[in-house]
């Protein structure tokens, strides 16, 4: 059977107790279809990069799946149906990844202070994109005919205005 890896974020106002039983009701589904879920991860209560549906946050929850395609497909259809589900992804992999995923061999080093993977967070210009161009055209810093940022009135000859 393939072999499929699915990451699900559900409501940041669920306990984690329904985050459970939600999670157990997915493996369930699979179960049914005739797959099984060979790991299954909580990674917790997590910080959105974007709203989603009015939440800032999320629960997050990992899944390792061999499963059929009917299964995976009943599997998402249930997930687009439940409320709770913000969002998912699943994903069809060659081989499974032993221990423990990223997320959570990451999960215990120190925060360096920067948000997403370019380390541009919020008021940090660094990184990629390097913020706004402020008016001066040419990149460098030294006034320049045009150091306001504006263009001179056009004169017209003749007086008229």
């Amino acid at each position: 059977m393939p072999l499929y890896e699915s990451v699900v974020i559900a409501r940041q106002d669920i306990a984690t107790t329904q985050v459970d039983s939600l999670a157990d009701e997915l493996t369930n589904i699979l179960a049914e279809g005739g797959g099984k879920v060979t790991k299954r991860e909580s990674w917790g209560l997590r910080s959105l990069t974007y709203r989603i549906k009015k939440n800032r946050k999320g629960h997050y929850v990992l899944f390792n799946i061999d499963a059929p395609p009917a299964a995976i497909n009943e599997y998402e259809r249930r997930m687009r149906i439940n409320e709770d589900v913000l969002r998912y992804l699943t994903v069809r992999v060659e081989v499974h990844e032993e221990g423990q995923s990223a997320v959570l061999a990451n999960k215990d080093r120190p925060d360096t202070g920067r948000g997403g993977f370019f380390g541009s967070g919020r008021g940090d210009r660094g990184g990629f994109g390097g913020g706004r161009d402020r008016g001066d055209r040419d990149g460098g810093g030294g006034g320049g005919r045009f150091s306001s940022g504006r263009r001179p009135r056009e004169e017209t000859s003749g007086g008229e205005a």
